[in-house]
């Protein structure tokens, strides 16, 4: 174990807390602390929302070129530290190295790096009305915060802090508890890339820290990404002082495969939809549902491509399923699978912790099987409940319309998935989806120049894509007055 300081950052530079409190950072894969980190105090969070106070008053005055100019020398960074980066992911969350070194710090780079480019285009209208005329003002909000989830920590914090500055906000930033590692890491590149001090913060710690910065009334707008019910507190907070809210919350996906699919996609989608990441994705789509005559040969080809996936040691590049985040995580993911069992879902693979014959120090780390369930009961808990593990759930339909409806029958709307040759009605299905993100054959691909946001109690707001400006400006409209006013008076 390694003592690690100054966890916090802002005024541009690593700071201690104040607190005295410090909370224990666990390697998934082996269970063994990686570091204390400490947590922020009330004044430790004062102190950063001051100084993106500060930050914003330089930076919101800065042209867009100028932001664009630093923000694109983030980017560059990033891409040349991915490595290093990667590593402290996998240390972190317990995903494979496969995965961190070629999405994570590398989607995250790209989000910065889409925003740099779009900083200089920020702008208004113009309305000709006669001889006056009127015009709109797109203008940052102010103060951000933004609040990380676990499985994802250098992405989600280069997706909520890329628009937010390339719209001249300053962020407050709070990592998951349980990944905190590569955020301070992305708060010095920024300084390095030469942001000035106090654009980009962040605090430490567990609930209570992010309750601090959602009811703070200096901040303007709170982005979270987490579960369903972390999110109706926060909405319950901002509305207090009527702060701006994006929420990416919790999913139950659907994948529709239909009779005419092509099989082999459609197993390698419904994989990617479940297993990758360990299956702790919020917009994985474990609720497979496949066209009753196609059935048979769909479980044959995706038990047999499961069963050759390779679990274990996530620092070696050949494994392709890690571990689960933390112990309690664990027991969650293989409660449910007890729960499927029960209540009479036919388990096809997996359903157990992964113990490791070669390497004994991974066997008290938080491995579980890819676990493939069968059932034709819509109401089951393993159907109905987000699980957030590599728990695949397949069910059957034999109409489209019957598929619609079973795929729509859930309080969730993050995202869904058909696969189907037929174009026509590949569209005609997602038309009638209630997702916030559709992929028609293909899964979980999110390229940043496209908006990804949730339906229902998945939340609300877009991150990524030309939407999200939306997201982190406000519009100013200005009425000019070219001629004598005619006053009734």
């Amino acid at each position: 174990m390694t003592k690690n300081t100054n966890n916090l950052f802002y005024n541009g530079k690593r700071q201690k807390a104040t607190s005295g409190k410090t909370f224990s950072n666990i390697n998934p894969a082996t269970n063994r602390v990686i570091s204390e980190i400490e947590s922020a105090s009330a004044n430790d969070v004062e102190r950063a929302i001051e100084s993106a106070k500060e930050g914003f008053a330089v930076w919101s005055k800065m042209s867009g070129t100028e932001r664009s100019r630093i923000l694109k020398k983030a980017a560059d960074l990033l891409r040349e530290r991915n490595k290093e980066l990667a590593e402290i992911e996998v240390m972190d969350t317990g995903k494979p190295i496969s995965e961190a070194i070629e999405v994570d710090v590398l989607s995250g780079a790209d989000a910065i790096e889409y925003f740099a480019g779009i900083a200089p285009t920020i702008r208004g209208e113009h309305y000709d009305l006669g001889n006056s005329f009127a015009f709109t003002r797109r203008e940052p909000l102010g103060v951000c915060a933004g609040i990380g989830a676990w499985n994802y920590p250098i992405q989600i914090a280069c997706w909520k802090s890329g628009p937010a500055l390339a719209c001249g906000n300053s962020m407050v930033f709070k990592p998951a508890e349980l990944s905190p590692q590569s955020a301070v890491f992305l708060a010095g590149i920024y300084k390095e890339a030469g942001l000035p001090d106090g654009v980009f913060n962040v605090v430490q710690g567990d609930a209570e820290v992010g309750k601090m910065l959602t009811h703070h009334p200096d901040i303007r707008k709170v982005s979270l990404t987490g579960e369903v019910e972390t999110g109706k507190k926060v909405m319950a907070a901002a509305a207090k002082t009527l702060k701006h809210v994006t929420l990416e919350l919790g999913g139950k996906s659907p994948i529709i495969i239909c009779e005419d699919a092509n099989i082999d996609e459609a197993v390698n989608g419904a994989m990617i939809g479940n297993f990758y990441t360990q299956g702790e994705i919020c917009s994985n789509g474990t609720r497979v549902y496949v066209a009753e005559s196609i059935k048979k040969e769909f479980l044959g080809k995706l038990i047999e491509k499961t069963r050759r996936l390779i679990i274990g040691d996530p620092t070696k590049m050949e494994t392709q399923v890690g571990a689960l985040i933390s112990q309690e995580h664990l027991e969650k993911v293989m409660g449910y699978i007890e729960i499927g069992i029960k209540e009479g879902a036919k388990l096809h693979l997996g359903g157990k912790r992964f113990q490791s014959h070669k390497q004994a120090e991974l066997n008290k780390g938080f491995f579980v099987e890819p676990t493939i369930f069968e059932t034709d009961n819509e109401e089951a808990r393993i159907v109905k409940e987000e699980i957030f593990g590599p728990v695949m759930t397949v069910l059957t339909f034999k109409t489209e319309e019957e598929a619609i409806k079973k795929a729509n029958d859930t309080v969730y709307g993050l995202a869904a998935g058909v696969f189907t040759n037929n174009l026509q009605r590949a569209h005609r299905i997602v038309n009638q989806l209630e997702a916030g993100i559709c992929w028609i054959n293909n899964y979980n691909i999110t390229p940043v120049e496209v908006p990804f946001g949730p339906y229902k109690q998945s939340g609300f707001g877009k991150e990524n894509g030309l939407a999200t400006i939306e997201e982190y400006t406000q519009l100013k409209t200005v009425y000019v007055e070219m001629d004598k006013i005619d006053s009734p008076y």
